[in-house]
């Protein structure tokens, strides 16, 4: 059983197109659930996820009365998901449903996790690609688990690597440092697509941080 667990927070522009894509991919995947988690948007958001769970029984929604933030939001979905495998993603579509089952093939062969590689990334060079490259690599050092991309939202998880971990402020960021931590030492990547904004803006500096959108 796969889990794939969206946080969403006013993201109704791009939903419309995000769940044509996850329909398209879960054709391949019979045996899947998607939950989407509204952080406390103030768009049509809930709106937009409420129509399509009414047509589609394999989307599940819990919403938030207040936004508490991408981390948290990742949370709930662990805690009411279903799979033995868990796929977080973004709500933008700047990560493509589509690398979904590349994930999933790369775990096949034995990995605990495996973190998407936005190689190519689509985002502003100067505020995003440099500070990103050199954090990358700072927390590779220090950490000992070398990713090229730790804020690649788009991971998939073997379920009982977080049964006993509880999430806040930006840890889900760093879930595959805590897995090495835990004796999970199978640490895969895999190359992702990664897309341009198209509706909305990226936050930048502290807000992102605090929110982790």
């Amino acid at each position: 059983m796969l889990s794939i667990i969206i946080p969403v927070y006013n993201e109704e522009k791009s939903l419309p197109s995000l769940f044509s894509a996850l329909k398209k991919t879960l054709e391949g995947l019979p045996d899947a659930e998607v939950i989407l988690v509204d952080d406390g948007s103030t768009d049509r958001s809930f709106d937009e996820m409420e129509a399509l769970a009414g047509e589609d029984g394999r989307f599940r929604i819990i919403r938030f009365v207040v936004n508490a933030g991408q981390t948290a939001a990742i949370q709930a979905g662990i805690d009411f998901s279903s799979g033995d495998i868990l796929v977080f993603m973004d709500s933008d579509m700047q990560n493509d449903p589509a690398d979904i089952p590349k994930l999933l093939e790369k775990l096949g062969e034995g990995y605990d996790v495996v973190s998407g590689w936005r190689r190519d990334r689509k985002d502003n060079p100067i505020k995003r690609n440099l500070p990103s490259r050199v954090a990358n690599g700072l927390i590779s050092k220090v950490s000992g688990v070398r990713l090229h991309d730790y804020g690649c939202t788009l991971k998939a998880y073997r379920k009982e690597m977080l049964d006993n971990v509880c999430l806040y402020g930006e840890m889900h960021r760093f879930i595959p440092i805590l897995a090495r931590q835990a004796g999970f030492r199978r640490i895969g990547e895999k190359v992702v697509e990664h897309r341009a904004r198209k509706y909305g803006h990226s936050k930048f500096g502290l807000e992102r941080m605090v929110k982790g959108y």
